[in-house]
């Protein structure tokens, strides 16, 4: 039998669409399993093939208390992730020429941040990005008073016995001191230098600022709060109204937008963002920083273990998928476990945003974590 050009043409998109149509119906089935084994709340996904989003969905509440379900534009305060939007607004001015990463920070906070263990070591500004600062949390980082010899002895808490450069240990309050840096050079408060410069041109609907955003968007995290007691954790969306009308500073207040965790953001939109990260800095005709920045972001600098690289805001894992490569970064806070990771030479990458769930940790990430990412995988990327 012969068949003609314009049949067979109809032929393979059909075959096509039932293809599309059957991964999808197999990533709605083993998503919706591993949210159940895991006692997960609500999921939203999102998966980048040859450079472009191919797949987005959502599943389980938005709200258990009003029974009201997750929509793919629905937007989750997404934790760490967050340090690579503030690492990508710190870089833009590192292409301006205003940022030198081998900086001394006492020079660009406006107070000395120095180990008083060992006084004669500058921290610079990557030893903050790569958490090599010798800087802590132990003092907390929501506020840089902790870190400020000016405002008292206590400072030296912020700090670790080892001399800066020398060992990785995880900082927020870091990070927090590189959002600040960012609105000190800049002038422009850090929530709205990240909204111009980063934000807006991708074309995201995300900010730093919860009075910024629609709040019935925002999805309910669910978490133990401080006496152990599970639920909803409103502080995630805390509005910061009222502290800034009652005496923000410039280049000093910075942490009431924590830098370090405070994005908003759908799961579709921080594939997009994701996309430009994948390309080196650019998303279409649109660059956000150099390709030299972004390939910087992701080089690493320290060796966390044998499976993981940081770099600055991004680190390299290699114990995430079998046989793959990944650069990206995690996300845990106020319940919400959140990953988003890629392959920029093989142009795929994969987010999840889970806003509840018992977790389980196991050679670095939680099991729903691993569990999302290689059902994804499995289904919409591996040959």
């Amino acid at each position: 039998m012969k068949i003609i050009p314009s049949l067979l043409i109809a032929l393979t998109i059909s075959s096509a669409a039932f293809g599309k149509e059957k991964k999808e119906s197999m990533a709605s089935a083993q998503l919706q399993q591993i949210m159940k084994d895991n006692n997960t709340t609500g999921l939203a996904v999102a998966v980048v093939k040859n450079g472009k989003i191919i797949y987005t969905q959502s599943f389980g509440k938005k709200s258990i208390e009003n029974n009201t379900d997750l929509k793919e534009s629905d937007i989750f305060r997404i934790a760490s992730i967050s340090k690579s939007f503030t690492t990508t607004a710190l870089m833009t001015l590192v292409d301006k020429g205003l940022v030198n990463l081998d900086q001394d920070v006492s020079d660009l906070i406006g107070f000395r941040v120095r180990n008083p263990k060992f006084p004669e070591i500058p921290i610079t500004v990557k030893l903050l990005l790569s958490h090599t600062s010798s800087l802590q949390d132990a003092a907390g980082y929501f506020s840089l008073d902790v870190v400020n010899p000016e405002k008292g002895e206590n400072y030296v808490k912020a700090y670790h016995d080892y001399a800066p450069g020398t060992q990785y240990e995880y900082c927020n309050l870091g990070y927090n001191i590189i959002g600040t840096i960012v609105e000190k050079v800049s002038g422009v408060r850090f929530d709205n230098y990240v909204r111009d410069n980063v934000i807006k041109p991708l074309g995201l609907y995300a900010g730093y600022n919860v009075d910024s955003l629609d709040a019935s968007r925002f999805v309910t995290l669910y978490g133990n709060d401080d006496n152990g007691v599970w639920g909803p954790q409103p502080a995630a969306y805390r509005s910061r109204a009222e502290d800034i009308q009652n005496g923000y500073v410039m280049g000093y207040s910075t942490p009431l937008f924590s830098p370090t965790g405070g994005i908003k953001i759908s799961a579709r939109d921080l594939a997009r963002y994701m996309i430009m990260h994948m390309n080196y800095g650019k998303s279409g005709k649109t660059r956000i920083i150099s390709e030299k920045s972004s390939k910087m972001m992701q080089t690493p600098i320290v060796k966390v273990n044998e499976n993981i690289g940081y770099g600055m805001a991004l680190e390299k894992a290699t114990n995430l998928i079998e046989g793959e490569v990944m650069t990206g970064h995690t996300g845990s806070a106020y319940g919400v476990y959140s990953a988003m990771f890629f392959n920029p030479e093989k142009k795929f990458g994969i987010v999840m945003i889970t806003n509840g769930c018992p977790p389980v940790y196991k050679n670095g990430f939680t099991v729903i974590q691993r569990d999302v990412i290689n059902a994804l995988y499995n289904i919409f990327i591996a040959k």
